[in-house]
């Protein structure tokens, strides 16, 4: 999971369908499909739901279990954002050079 998966789970919940959660995202889409389905076989259940599109619809839904993964993901973001004003963010930030030196080999 990372905040591309998490996006495309927001866009398929708001948009209903795999395809327009893609295009919402200007992404194809079979890369769309294809990042769906890798979250589906790599979780212990599936995130998303689907339905073969016909004449009484189809589409793409989050699981109950899709909808609790997205939720601690996304706390989790909001935890590490608070992270980057501890003190050892600072002590990193403040030691770190703003470009490498060059190479001492030449």
């Amino acid at each position: 999971m990372g905040p591309g998966k998490a996006d495309l789970l927001e866009a398929i919940r708001a948009q209903g369908s795999i395809s327009a959660a893609g295009r919402a995202m200007g992404m194809s889409y079979r890369r769309a499909w294809l990042l769906v389905d890798t979250m589906n076989r790599c979780w212990q259940q599936p995130l998303v739901a689907t339905a073969p599109g016909s004449a009484h619809g189809g589409g793409a839904r989050l699981t109950e279990f899709g909808e609790n993964i997205l939720a601690h993901y996304r706390g989790l973001q909001a935890q590490l954002e608070h992270a980057a004003t501890c003190p050892d963010h600072a002590a990193l930030a403040q030691a770190i050079r703003a470009e490498p030196k060059p190479s001492q080999k030449a």
